[in-house]
């Protein structure tokens, strides 16, 4: 039988941890889903969304490349529902969402 010490197992654990971190720009562009998206779209890999006709995040780069996305969020995005607010990111907003987007491909 194979035996770890907890010593072995943090110093595993260290050694995989930076390969799995999120950049500081995906980091960002999550806790910006997260706190201005989240209440009606799903930013993860798993849950549903929240408001029925509001696409999960995971699924946008099927409908669109992602790059592409960077224009109309400058832009501001304006939808034929109510439910969605207009808004208007900042070049580096921008940049911060467009990166946390590409890692739910």
């Amino acid at each position: 039988m194979l035996r770890f010490t907890l010593r072995q197992t943090l110093a595993t654990l260290l050694a995989i941890t930076p390969a799995l971190a999120a950049s500081p720009a995906e980091q960002r562009g999550k806790a910006y889903a997260l706190s201005h998206c989240a209440r009606c779209h799903a930013i993860d890999r798993l849950k549903n969304s929240p408001l029925k006709i509001a696409p999960p995040f995971r699924t946008l780069h099927l409908r669109y490349p992602i790059e592409t996305l960077g224009e109309a969020l400058a832009e501001g995005i304006y939808t034929g529902h109510a439910e969605m607010p207009a808004f208007e990111l900042t070049p580096d907003q921008i940049h911060d969402l467009l990166s946390y987007l590409k890692t739910l491909e």
